[in-house]
């Protein structure tokens, strides 16, 4: 018991940090979300429960009416209040029924791999880990030249492709096999990154 209440406790603030670093971009963190709640609630209408899919489905449809105004161009904002809210109710609805866990992991895996590498890297630079700065995924993304729509519309691609493959794959050791999948090909992706970042600040100071 102790344990679960302190993984739980690890999860629920996790996930909030998780959420409020993905927040840089219009429609990023919400449109993840979004995917994320309408997944948990089919997951558990598989599951044949009836009650519980109505809270994700709450959610769901709230974000649904934000995010076209919160996607890029955006003219409404979550706010760290907003992203705060939001990483506490992804939390809290992917352990209100069993098998949910596993579909969190894969649809926000990327977030949760970006903010795991960005508390490492600082923490290696003698920086606060919680100390925000461009470090992150889809910020690198977009310094690199793409557009943001684009950058967004990645992100939803994969948390739709890794959490639909949560839901219908049966195997914990298949699901674990594309999350580890996942995690290389996104560090990998943050290590190409980060070089070309160090080659550019190198040929500035050359000049």
């Amino acid at each position: 018991r102790p344990l679960a209440l302190l993984f739980t406790a690890f999860w629920v603030m996790g996930m909030i940090n998780a959420i409020n670093f993905l927040d840089g971009l219009d429609g990023l963190a919400a449109g993840v979300c979004l995917i994320a709640a309408a997944l948990f609630a089919y997951h558990s209408y598989r599951l044949g429960q009836t009650t519980v899919p109505l809270f994700p489905l709450a959610l769901a449809g709230a974000l649904l009416g934000f995010l076209p105004f919160n996607f890029s161009p955006a003219r409404i904002f979550l706010g760290s209040a907003g992203a705060y809210f939001l990483g506490y109710q992804v939390a809290t609805l992917s352990i209100l029924s069993p098998a949910k866990l596993s579909t969190a992991l894969l649809v926000l895996a990327v977030p949760i791999i970006d903010v795991a590498w960005q508390i490492v890297s600082r923490l290696r630079h003698g920086r606060h880990p919680m100390q925000g700065d461009r470090g992150h995924l889809h910020f690198r993304l977009a310094d690199s030249g793409l557009p943001t729509p684009r950058i967004v519309l990645g992100y939803y691609a994969v948390a739709i492709l890794f959490g639909l493959a949560a839901v219908l794959v049966a195997s914990p050791l298949l699901k674990l096999a594309l999350l580890a999948a996942l995690a290389v090909g996104v560090l990998a992706v943050l290590l190409r990154l980060s070089r070309k970042e160090i080659s550019r600040k190198d040929a500035k100071s050359a000049k």
